[in-house]
């Protein structure tokens, strides 16, 4: 696209704006929402699944994506995850059991994928590291203001209209993207003759799909040492292994091997799968404190969620042109995971409202100062012809590590949560009360019954006057329970990001090219910490 003017330029990435907050704001609409929407159609131990999907099916649309659009361009694949997207969201609307949601989830999850893989490597065809590094900054600045308007709508939407409203919504948007996709980005000018690496495509997907099986399903629906996780394991190993043998001779590999000979593109994917699996993980679990644990409905929920996405909005416009003006990234990664860590701690510790928005504010600073960096980085470090895979090979562990993030500690959410409730239980014995009073206190030694405010004042209001006061007692109960869980899990996330500041250390810093030079090679990935900053 070197023939482009700049105006032209301008003008597309209005339009890869568009399709980028289209598809975000879809995405942060139902984030403070879903906990309520999961328990109304009752599938509380599948909450996981509904995250779990969509980024499964998601990471394995953008790694094919990657070199696909290297060779056929990126509009197609922006049409494509523009409908395909929309057609999930308007079936989720539809959905009459949590299986259907997860069903059709799963398509979004495929639209998603391709939408934002291709959106994000437009954006490095357009411009050069060192100018890319403003627009990556606008683009996750887009991202961040649907994370502003996204929680605060759909907790609206979601007390004040049906749920399947929040799916609906911004459908219309999605034809606007369409339309202007299609009538400003220019086509491929030569189409590819290469062939298509249909057996490395299969292997890739087979593992990982097994892989995010295996860590989604170990723990909760089958133990760790069961026979379906060894399996899924085992599939995942063969086929990894079978993969790197059919790209060793393709000769068009869909995941080239020689990427994982740059120690720049290692270190920056490992710092991104911890970041995601802590961000995912985290920001999962926030609106169960706020409505679980202090009892706010979804739509004051995502009001305290509001400082956090305008601070990551305000770093992460700025990060973005102060690296594009230095080309330095390094600095804004270390100070960004120092103030994450910090963060995560504030949020284990927090127990009144004012501190977990100081907590959320913290984060926030430390996303919008990490967010911008990583895949600019890698992109620095590749040549000009794998910036599709490269850029793909990035969103591949992001998204793995927001998957096994969110597996992993819902594992940790799930046992602990048992190990605190049976305690607890044991406590406030019951076995005293008669079978009528037992039976209509029996839903408050469920949590999920947390998350659905309105059921719970119906529940109090039809309790007899003689068991209120036990009510109140079981209620206070049941959130220090769901309040100590949930300071395991941010502590957890704490460890996560304190290793991903380890690897920022050991980072080599090449400063962003200004033009359209080749990097340098960088085949051996260095394990001493760089002094410079």
């Amino acid at each position: 696209m070197e023939s482009l003017s700049y105006k032209q330029k301008v003008t597309i990435m209005i339009a890869l704006m568009a399709s980028m907050f289209f598809a975000a704001i879809n995405q942060t609409l139902v984030s403070t929402s879903m906990p309520r929407i999961v328990a109304m159609l009752g599938g509380m131990d599948y909450y996981s699944w509904v995250i779990t999907i969509y980024l499964l099916t998601s990471t394995v649309a953008t790694v094919l994506v990657g070199k696909l659009s290297d060779m056929y361009g990126r509009k197609p694949f922006l049409l494509i995850g523009i409908i395909v997207f929309m057609a999930g969201a308007c079936l989720t609307g539809f959905s009459t059991s949590i299986f259907q949601m997860i069903a059709y989830r799963g398509i979004q999850g495929l639209g998603g994928g391709i939408l934002m893989a291709a959106t994000t490597m437009a954006v490095g065809d357009l411009f050069a590291p060192r100018e890319r590094a403003k627009w990556t900054g606008l683009m996750m600045a887009i991202f961040g203001f649907s994370s502003v308007v996204g929680p605060t709508l759909g907790g609206f939407l979601i007390d004040y209209m049906p749920w399947q409203w929040l799916f609906w919504i911004f459908l219309p948007l999605g034809f606007v993207a369409f339309i202007m996709i299609g009538r400003m980005f220019p086509k491929k000018v030569q189409t590819s003759r290469e062939s298509i690496d249909y057996a490395g495509a299969a292997a890739l997907s087979v593992a990982i799909v097994a892989l995010l099986l295996a860590v989604s399903w170990g723990g909760s629906k089958y133990a760790w040492a069961s026979m379906e996780i060894i399996g899924l394991f085992a599939i995942t190993i063969a086929s990894a292994v079978v993969l790197v043998l059919i790209e060793r001779k393709a000769a068009n590999p869909i995941l080239p091997l020689s990427l994982f000979k740059n120690g720049i593109v290692n270190v920056s994917n490992a710092i991104g799968f911890l970041m995601n699996a802590g961000m995912m993980g985290a920001m999962m679990y926030l609106p169960f404190f706020v409505q679980g644990v202090k009892g706010y409905s979804p739509t004051q929920s995502g009001l305290i969620n509001m400082p956090m996405t305008i601070t990551m909005i305000v770093l992460s416009t700025l990060v973005g042109r102060w690296m594009s003006k230095t080309g330095k990234y390094k600095r804004y990664a270390i100070i960004g995971f120092g103030f994450m860590i910090l963060g995560m701690v504030m949020m284990g510790y927090m127990e009144t409202i004012t501190m977990a928005v100081a907590s959320m504010c913290v984060f926030g600073v430390g996303l919008g100062l990490s967010m911008p960096v990583f895949t600019l980085v890698v992109q620095n470090a590749v040549p000009t012809a794998q910036l599709g895979v490269a850029t793909a090979t990035t969103t591949l562990f992001r998204n793995l590590g927001g998957t096994i993030g969110i597996a992993l500690l819902g594992s940790v959410m799930n046992s602990t949560l048992s190990r605190n409730l049976e305690q607890a239980a044991a406590q406030a014995d019951l076995s005293q009360l008669d079978t009528a009073a037992a039976e209509q206190l029996a839903p408050l030694m469920n949590p999920q019954i947390l998350l659905d405010q309105p059921q719970l004042k119906t529940i109090q209001a039809a309790m007899p006057e003689q068991l209120q006061t036990l009510f109140g007692q079981m209620l206070g109960m049941l959130r220090a329970v769901l309040a100590d869980t949930l300071s395991t899990i941010f502590f957890s996330v704490a460890v996560l990001m304190l290793i991903g500041l380890v690897l920022v250390f050991c980072l080599r810093e090449v400063p962003l090219r200004s033009g359209e030079q080749e990097p340098e090679a960088t085949t051996q990935p260095s394990l001493k910490p760089e002094p410079q900053l």
